[in-house]
């Protein structure tokens, strides 16, 4: 495995981390025992970075994280969101709350069940239109002040909020959705993160599991899969971006190299601090995707993959239908 820094002042960690949606079932059934399982065999691989949220699955997510790590704490760095919660108990997190003593509340709530004495990356998972970005992001520089997180990020941030964010205290990492299929923080946020020394954690780097090339169908989706409320997934959109994966999976082929691996590879190969986060349940996908740290992708290769699956090239948003 190789390292990186996620910007100039943030933690060092393995140049691919691990998502942690799926383990509780954000992706269908799952089975626990399997589960913290695959959070071991990450250490063992030398992934060190686990992203979760307060908000996956009711905090079980956390809860789960923070079993798997017994014993290997000082091995990990750990990441976890908050400001998000659901309207009704069980339901989506659609209520954006950036309230300073809400997220005082919330990080005791993830330490407790995170097993943990603090928290290496915070999270503001979203910026609330309520509340100005200079007084959430100070709440967090008080639990950074205290010893309680390391480092304070932002999630899904206009480039404007996180400029005014790292004015009020400095944001180490900010995480978006970013894939070589989902290009759009290119316009404003990264090069803003860029500027201020800030490190970026691409989640959904493989397209929520498109560009593993192991959907084939719309019908491969488990009834309880959230990705069924996404339009890429839907109907003809999903059938139209499944041609554009399959034409760049016969391309790499002949590399010897899945796709999933050369999606990672591209991301890489966007900036030094960049550290993509894909979620598996799998630990023989887990090897496979912190294998993409030691692939070097030639221009011409990165080039015909930016083609091949441009943004003006796919179907559908990436945000979900709300019910």
């Amino acid at each position: 495995m190789r390292y990186r820094t996620l910007g100039e002042r943030g933690p060092r960690v393995s140049a691919v981390g691990l998502g942690c949606l799926a383990l509780t079932g954000g992706y269908g059934p799952v089975d626990r025992a399997e589960c913290e399982n695959t959070v071991r065999g990450a250490l063992d691989l030398g992934v060190t970075l686990f992203d979760t949220a307060d908000f996956y699955a009711g905090g079980t997510n956390e809860e789960l994280v923070g079993r798997a790590l017994a014993g290997r704490r000082d091995e990990a760095v750990i990441a976890t969101r908050t400001g998000l919660r659901p309207r009704a108990p069980g339901g989506p997190p659609t209520v954006v709350d950036g309230r300073p003593h809400q997220l005082k509340r919330a990080c005791e709530a993830s330490l407790r069940r995170l097993d943990t004495d603090h928290i290496d990356v915070y999270y503001l998972g979203r910026v609330d239109p309520r509340v100005p970005v200079e007084e959430s992001v100070g709440a967090l520089g008080e639990l950074v002040a205290e010893g309680k997180i390391r480092h304070v990020g932002l999630s899904e941030a206009p480039a404007d909020d996180l400029r005014r964010a790292h004015a009020a205290h400095p944001v180490t990492v900010l995480e978006s959705e970013y894939s070589v299929w989902e290009r759009h923080v290119e316009q404003d946020a990264l090069p803003a993160a860029t500027a201020a020394g800030i490190g970026f954690a691409a989640h959904t780097p493989l397209g929520k599991g498109f560009l593993t090339g192991r959907l084939v169908d719309p019908g491969d989706l488990g009834p309880d899969d959230h990705r069924r409320n996404h339009p890429r997934f839907q109907g003809e959109n999903f059938r139209a971006n499944r041609r554009l994966v399959a034409r760049a999976e016969e391309e790499l082929a002949g590399l010897g190299m899945p796709l999933a691996q050369g999606a990672l590879a591209w991301l890489l190969s966007r900036g030094p601090w960049i550290v993509p986060i894909p979620g598996t349940r799998s630990l023989r996908h887990l090897a496979d995707n912190a294998a993409a740290a030691d692939v070097r992708l030639t221009d011409g290769q990165t080039d015909r993959l930016t083609a091949l699956l441009s943004p003006t090239l796919i179907s559908g948003s990436r945000h979900p239908v709300r019910r």
